[in-house]
């Protein structure tokens, strides 16, 4: 395989109304079956109007450059100082929501294109039906990464090829068959394309020449299939948001117990973990001994029968109002503690005879 990366010059400035097909097809007349073009989203979205007028600087600008935000905004990832990552109407999590304003009159913000797969379907169809050349479009822009510095352009629509190659079910040269290898080839494709754009040399589309993954003759699925559906997201959240998110979940911790035995190292490490910050005098005991335990839960009134283990607290001595209050919330740590090892709980009365001051069945 050899692969070419050519730019499209002499495009100039898009404007709304503009016809892409045109002028693509103008600037690079070579073009030939089976290229991959590869067409920066801004250029995209000016053609379709997808402008907004703003104050060109002041709190005016800021103000409305954060409404224009929170309008393109379906879900808040993450927030640190004035950067936000958010997640697009789209599906996309990206800074700012791609709102940009850089190649631009300092009056207009330049939004992402209403639905990038449909652009790049559009623009394929033009360029084919008019100009006779059948070639596959990725629209693409410019996007962070976690845990990574620096830019890389991705796709946000693409049409006539696959978004990913998948692999799973080959077998490499070794003979292990692969289960979980898929490549956005797409996203390869937009950051080779992004070599020779820039980002201030006004080349806003390039050509690949010479993928050999090109060749359907439908336009596929789109871009869509890479955005990863959120009950398979590992990192759906910032870490300030995730913790907001934890501590409102644990001041509405229902009282329940898990459907197999709690293990005993995590109950350990929850015990440990609130153990410096509890009122002095205030203990918590893990029951193990099955006899001493049985013994204990046979006095305790209302104890679930599915529950398995068993958690003594015992309030500082002499105790008052005061110290019974501060003992509920230590009680409200450890039930937290144990819900971040997955260990549910429900507080119960003491057992009858005991110097415990509360139990909680796990």
């Amino acid at each position: 395989m050899r692969l070419e990366i050519l730019p499209v010059l002499g495009i100039g400035d898009v404007t709304e109304g503009d016809d892409l097909a045109a002028l693509i097809a103008t600037a690079a007349p070579w073009l030939r079956d089976g290229d991959v073009l590869v067409v920066t989203s801004k250029i995209v979205s000016k053609a379709e109007g997808r402008l907004v007028d703003v104050p060109a600087d002041g709190p005016e600008r800021l103000a409305a450059r954060d409404e224009v935000l929170a309008a393109e905004t379906a879900r808040v990832v993450a927030t640190r100082g004035a950067t936000r990552i958010v997640q697009t109407h789209h599906g996309f999590v990206m800074a700012s929501a791609g709102i940009d304003a850089s190649n631009v009159d300092k009056t207009r913000l330049v939004l992402l294109p209403k639905d990038p797969d449909a652009s790049a379907r559009a623009l394929r169809a033009a360029l084919a039906e008019r100009y006779g050349v059948d070639v596959a479009v990725i629209v693409s822009d410019t996007m962070g990464r976690p845990w990574r510095n620096g830019l890389t352009d991705v796709a946000l629509g693409v049409a006539g090829m696959s978004a990913i190659r998948d692999h799973r079910g080959e077998v490499d040269p070794y003979g292990n068959e692969l289960h979980l290898t898929q490549m956005a080839v797409v996203d390869e494709l937009a950051g080779a394309g992004e070599l020779i754009k820039g980002k201030c040399d006004q080349v806003p589309v390039a050509v690949v020449r010479g993928y050999l993954g090109v060749g359907r003759t439908d336009d596929g699925a789109g871009a869509s299939v890479l955005v990863r559906d959120a009950t398979m997201d590992l990192f759906s959240l910032g870490t300030a948001e995730a913790r907001a998110a934890g501590l409102r979940s644990a001041a509405t911790l229902a009282d329940g117990t898990g459907p197999t035995p709690a293990d005993p190292e995590a109950v350990g490490r929850a015990v440990a973990a609130v153990a410096d910050v509890v009122a002095p005098g205030t203990a918590f005991t893990h029951v193990i001994d099955e006899e001493v335990r049985a013994g204990l839960v046979a006095t305790v009134p209302g104890w679930p029968a599915e529950a398995t283990g068993l958690i003594l607290g015992a309030a500082p001595t002499p105790v008052d109002r005061p110290d019974l209050v501060r003992f509920g919330a230590d009680l409200q740590r450890l039930r937290t503690a144990l819900a971040a090892e997955g260990v549910p709980s429900a507080l119960l009365p003491p057992p009858a005879g005991s110097t415990a001051s509360a139990c909680l069945a796990i």
